[in-house]
C-alpha cells in the first residue's frame, strides 16, 4: 500500500504583498500603477525592466512614451505604452526557468528553487495563493483560486500563470476598429520564410479575435470558399509563426480557428500540418497522427508533413510505419537533416529487418 502523500506548507515561501512592499520605497508608486497597470508594473520588476520615465497623453494614453531599462544596460530604450506592454509579456513568455529538482528533504530555498522565483511573482501577482506542496510520487501543488482549492504539477501552475499573462495582455491592448487587409497575407508568408516570425505576428495578430467572433455571424457562415480559402491562409500563417517562436498555446488557438474557417478547403491542409506538428512539439504524437494524416488527405506537402508523422510513429513504437513514410518523405525531396536522426532511431529499432521492409517499399 503505497503512503500518503507528505505535505510540506508553503506559508514561508510564499511571495505574498512583494510589489506593495517595494512600492513603499518607489515614489509615486500607486500614480505609476495607475498609468502602466499594476500588474505590467509587476511584469517589469520580474523581467528586470526599470522605468525611468512616462511622458503621459492622457488624451490617447496607449501612445504616451515609456523610457526604459533592460538589465544592466547602460543607455535607455524608448517605446509607447502599448508596445512596452508588449514587449514585458513577450520577454515573461519567452523566458524559460527550469525548476531545481527537489531532495528528499527540502528546504524553504529548495522548494522556492523547485517552483522559481518568477512562477512565485506571478502567482502573487494573479491571485494564486499557493498553500502547500505533496510530496508523493510526483510533486504536486495545493493552489487557491478564486475561492476553489486544487491540486496541480508544476508544470500545470506554469501553465495557468503563461495564459494569465496573455489574457493580461489582451485586455490591455487599445481597442481599434478592425478591418481584414487581404494584402497583409503575402506580406506575412514572406516575413515567416526569411525567418521574421515576430513581424508575422505583428502583421497578422490582431485577427483570430474579430475572426472568431465574426465566424458566429450570418455572414461569417455564408462567406464563399475564395474569401474563406484567403482566411485560411491567414490564420496558417499566423499559427506556425507562433509555432516556430514556441508560443504553442496561442498556436494551436489559432490554427483550430483556421480549420473551422477552412472546413475542407485544400487550403487547410496546411492548418492541419501545423497542428499537427504543435501537437508533436507538445510532446503528444499519439494526438498528432490523425492531424497530419488529415494535411495528406488534403494534399498537403509531403515533405513536410511525412516526417513530422515519422517522428510521431517513432516516438509511439511503431518503427515500421515509420520507415515507410521516412522512405516516402526521401522521394518526395524531404530535408536530409531532419530525415537523419529519425532513420538512425529507426535503424536503432529495427537492425536487419529494416533491408526486408526497404526492399518490400521498394519493390
Amino acid at each position: 500500500m503505497q503512503d500518503p502523500p507528505r505535505l510540506i506548507d508553503l506559508s514561508d515561501v510564499r511571495a505574498d504583498g512583494w510589489l506593495e512592499e517595494l512600492g513603499e520605497d518607489i515614489p509615486e508608486f500607486e500614480q505609476l500603477c495607475s498609468v502602466i497597470g499594476r500588474r505590467f508594473v509587476g511584469f517589469s520588476f520580474i523581467a528586470g525592466v526599470r522605468i525611468s520615465s512616462i511622458a503621459y497623453d492622457p488624451q490617447a494614453p496607449h501612445t504616451s512614451l515609456v523610457d526604459f531599462i533592460v538589465g544592466d544596460a547602460d543607455a535607455a530604450e524608448r517605446l509607447t505604452l502599448a508596445d512596452f506592454r508588449e514587449r514585458l509579456g513577450a520577454a515573461l513568455l519567452a523566458a524559460n526557468e527550469n525548476g531545481t529538482p527537489l531532495p528528499k528533504e527540502p528546504t524553504s530555498e529548495d522548494v522556492r528553487a523547485f517552483i522559481g522565483r518568477r512562477y512565485l511573482l506571478l502567482s502573487e501577482l494573479f491571485g494564486i495563493h499557493i498553500d502547500a506542496l505533496e510530496l508523493g510520487r510526483e510533486p504536486m501543488l495545493r493552489i487557491e483560486l478564486g475561492g476553489t482549492n486544487e491540486t496541480i504539477t508544476l508544470s500545470g501552475l506554469r501553465d495557468v500563470l503563461n495564459n494569465a499573462i496573455r489574457s493580461e495582455l489582451t485586455r490591455a491592448r487599445p481597442n481599434q476598429p478592425f478591418s481584414i487587409d487581404f494584402k497583409k497575407i503575402p506580406l506575412a508568408e514572406a516575413a515567416n520564410a526569411r525567418g521574421e516570425h515576430h513581424e508575422a505576428i505583428a502583421l497578422l495578430g490582431a485577427w483570430p479575435g474579430p475572426l472568431s467572433m465574426f465566424l458566429r455571424t450570418p455572414q461569417g457562415q455564408a462567406l464563399g470558399a475564395t474569401e474563406r480559402s484567403k482566411l485560411v491562409r491567414a490564420l496558417g500563417a499566423l499559427g506556425e509563426a507562433y509555432l516556430r517562436t514556441k508560443q504553442l498555446d496561442w498556436a494551436e488557438d489559432v490554427l483550430r480557428l483556421g480549420i473551422q474557417f477552412g472546413q475542407e478547403l485544400p487550403a487547410s491542409a496546411q492548418l492541419f500540418s501545423a497542428l499537427g506538428q504543435v501537437r508533436v512539439e507538445s510532446d503528444r504524437p499519439g494526438e498528432a497522427i490523425g492531424l497530419l494524416r488529415r494535411a495528406l488527405a488534403l494534399g498537403g506537402s509531403k515533405a513536410v508533413v511525412l516526417p513530422a508523422l515519422a517522428r510521431c510513429f517513432v516516438e509511439r513504437g511503431r518503427a515500421v510505419a515509420a520507415a515507410a513514410c521516412l522512405e516516402q518523405a526521401r522521394a518526395a525531396g524531404a530535408d536530409p537533416e531532419v530525415l537523419g536522426p529519425l532513420e538512425k532511431r529507426v535503424e536503432e529499432a529495427l537492425g536487419a529487418p529494416l533491408l526486408k521492409v526497404r526492399d518490400l517499399l521498394t519493390h
